[in-house]
């Protein structure tokens, strides 16, 4: 069993930086990859990006890849969501997921575990 808790929202104007943190608990963290995504009001749920449970592999979507980062420290059991250069589109409930499968983060939404969510907001 794992428990993810989203942190680091807020609003911020374009163009600045957010740093999100997912907390877990749980004894397979450490085992799980884990990933972001976000969804917007009147959109469906969309990925962001993910990273295996070594750190070792990072994949991301197309409109982030190059302004986010993902990272993860075992140690404390949480996964970061490092956003640069922030844009008004990046506005949107930002959720954590872990999943056994690292390969299938990106395909569907079917996940292990969820986070709550944490509300990004980026003005123009």
């Amino acid at each position: 069993q794992v428990q993810l808790v989203e942190s680091g929202g807020g609003l911020v104007q374009a163009g600045d930086s957010l740093r999100l943190s997912c907390a877990a608990s749980g004894r397979t963290f450490s085992r799980s990859a884990m990933g972001w995504f976000r969804q917007a009001p009147g959109e469906e749920r969309e990925f962001v990006g993910a990273i295996s449970w070594t750190g070792s592999h990072t994949y991301y979507a197309d409109s982030v890849r190059g302004r986010f980062t993902i990272s993860r420290d075992n140690t404390k059991n949480t996964v970061y969501l490092q956003m640069n250069s922030l844009r008004p589109e990046d506005t949107a409930v930002y959720y954590c997921a872990a999943d056994s499968n690292f390969g299938e983060m990106w395909r569907g939404m079917q996940k292990d575990y969820w986070g709550q969510g944490t509300q990004v907001t980026v003005s123009s």
